[in-house]
């Protein structure tokens, strides 16, 4: 996006982009598809922030609606689940990639280490909530400001007056109750134990209370779809992500997956695959409403962020707690590819999943092993690491392994 809009079509200069980057990186939520929406107000007002917004993430959609239609109807075939074998295995170095790229960035102080191991053991060995775990992060974050005796910080811009913020105002509001009256139509009418209802609930709290990317988000999701709403096994969960890296547009379109399975699964009176897909709809919709909500909301007000160091400070402390959430994840994926049994040992308020060594599968290890060599050794990129691995995935399945 940055070498398109600035170098290719010089659109936006370095400062406004990198401003603009800035904002979205203070909003919960998927920043791509927000700094897109961003770029686009920024260009054409209302339309080309709705185009820009729409238009990035429509590509990936329809490519995995049509990916996890494909995937229930015959995942369970032994070819298919030995590609997806290997897909997995892939993606547990993909998550190791992330964290240590993320983790390169994130960590530059002895405090930022002490929040991300911090927030690794509130979720491994306590099972705190995510919203907690980056609510502390960002508080403790934000309370260095106040224990120092400068700040890096600039001024404070004047705050924005732009000609815009009535209309943006006002859509504001449209995209408020376009994306509410959804979620209490449903409780309302379905209940809150319906799966539509469960979806909406859900993904609206995600969409308002995550940063830090999709690998960060995959750790909430995890916790909650799968340990404990059920809407998907552990190993799902990881063929979702192996799909989501294959198709166009933001990673985030993982969750679409876990709606559409999710609403599948309990269909209820309504065909399997047309539920499928209104729960990936119902996903997409309260995932991304509030994405143009929080942009049109504030993008006429923006310059009002700049220079403030409490605002940096709460954003460095989130971002140095999802290098945690997101060993977390590591840990989880790894625990879930390479062992086929475990069980969960309490001790107070300490609670582990503890794999049994002997259910222990070699061949995920080595799938394993030949991503990791794919992705760090031969540096042949996430697509391709993810191909080579389902090919040789099915490469065993054909050796009779």
């Amino acid at each position: 996006m940055h070498r398109v809009t600035v170098e290719e079509k010089r659109w936006l200069d370095e400062p406004r982009f990198l401003h603009a980057l800035n904002f979205c990186m203070l909003l919960p939520g998927p920043e791509a598809q927000q700094l897109a929406t961003y770029v686009g107000w920024l260009l054409h007002g209302i339309r080309g922030g709705l185009a820009a917004g729409i238009l990035f993430i429509l590509p990936g959609a329809v490519v995995m609606a049509a990916l996890a239609a494909v995937y229930v109807l015959y995942g369970r075939l032994p070819a298919v689940e030995a590609a997806f074998l290997g897909v997995k295995a892939a993606v547990l170095a993909l998550v190791v990639e992330a964290l240590l790229r993320i983790g390169a960035r994130a960590l530059r102080d002895g405090f930022a280490w002490v929040l991300a191991c911090g927030a690794f053991a509130a979720l491994f060995l306590f099972d705190v909530p995510f919203p907690a775990v980056i609510a502390a992060a960002a508080l403790l974050g934000g309370a260095t400001t106040f224990l120092r005796k400068g700040t890096e910080a600039g001024e404070e811009a004047p705050p924005a007056r732009s000609r815009a913020a009535p209309r943006t105002g006002r859509l504001a509001l449209v995209l408020l109750a376009a994306w509410l009256l959804p979620t209490a139509i449903l409780l309302l009418w379905l209940g809150g134990g319906h799966v539509f209802s469960g979806i909406a609930v859900f993904f609206s709290k995600m969409a308002v209370l995550t940063f830090g990317g999709a690998y960060a988000v995959l750790s909430w999701v995890a916790q909650e779809a799968v340990a404990a709403r059920g809407w998907l096994a552990p190993g799902e969960m990881l063929d979702a992500l192996g799909l989501a890296e294959t198709t166009p547009g933001p990673l985030i379109l993982v969750v679409e997956f876990v709606g559409f399975l999710a609403a599948w699964r309990e269909a209820g009176g309504l065909d399997p695959l047309v539920a499928g897909l209104l729960g990936a709809a119902l996903t997409l919709w309260v995932t991304f409403a509030p994405c143009f909500l929080f942009i049109f909301a504030g993008a006429p007000h923006v310059e009002r962020l700049r220079g403030r160091p409490g605002l940096q400070a709460a954003l460095a402390g989130v971002t140095a707690a999802v290098v945690g959430v997101i060993a977390n994840l590591s840990v989880w994926f790894a625990l879930n590819v390479l062992f086929a049994d475990g069980a969960r040992a309490v001790t107070g308020p300490v609670s582990v999943y503890l794999p049994d060594p002997a259910s222990l599968d070699f061949k995920a290890l080595a799938l394993a092993v030949l991503a990791a060599a794919a992705l760090f050794v031969l540096r042949l990129g996430a697509f391709r690491t993810l191909a080579a691995a389902a090919l040789a995935g099915l490469a065993l399945f054909a050796a009779g392994l």
